[in-house]
């Protein structure tokens, strides 16, 4: 996977608590940077499957600022590359997040899929495009095109990338999973009470 999602993640006060903790996951030593981690396809389906996710930038007086991102399935494209985007829908007109981007590309993803308990986490660098046809592309999902109002694209270049464990990561699921879990069921017990009326009717 590469060591370039460590060295980005843990600093010398990180890596002075692994040192002393004896079961720490990670050695204390300094970690070296080989590079860009090249996004897989594993990361890549994560990514262009989900249909919603945080996105932390950095604000100009240096605090995290994270902020909720959702679409349709598919709303997260893969341009090629190591690089992603999405549409940006219009939005309480605040234009923290684009902001912090114009001013410090850095950003951090969290990418969950609940039902399976995956996570990804990713850092990246990330600009704001006004180009229109870019946005038109970003408009186009799995199921047509999003009916949101689509201002501006973000487009994020991944440095790195880490899989968490599932631990802790409480299953949860849409109106829609849900349906698809239990539609066999309703199914079968819409076969097995016509089955009923029609006995009922042969014993009348």
């Amino acid at each position: 996977m590469g060591t370039r999602y460590q060295h980005l993640a843990y600093g010398d006060a990180a890596r002075a608590r692994q040192h002393a903790v004896a079961d720490a996951a990670v050695p204390g030593a300094a970690i070296p940077d080989d590079g860009p981690q090249e996004l897989t396809s594993r990361e890549l389906r994560m990514l262009t499957r989900a249909f919603q996710l945080h996105l932390a930038t950095v604000t100009e007086s240096g605090w995290p600022y994270v902020q909720y991102r959702s679409g349709p399935t598919g709303f997260v494209h893969h341009l090629g590359g190591n690089r992603i985007a999405f549409a940006d829908f219009r939005g309480n007109r605040q234009f923290v997040s684009t902001g912090n981007i114009d001013a410090d590309g850095r950003v951090a993803l969290f990418v969950a899929d609940y039902p399976l308990r995956k996570r990804l986490k990713v850092f990246g660098r990330a600009v704001v495009s006004d180009d229109p046809a870019l946005l038109e592309r970003l408009r186009r999902v799995d199921d047509g095109e999003i009916s949101a109002v689509c201002e501006r694209s973000i487009v994020i270049g991944v440095e790195a990338f880490d899989w968490n464990c599932s631990r802790s990561l409480v299953p949860q699921y849409t109106d829609v999973q849900v349906r698809e879990r239990t539609q066999p069921y309703i199914d079968r017990i819409t076969e097995l009470q016509d089955e009923v009326a029609a006995l009922r009717a042969r014993l009348d």
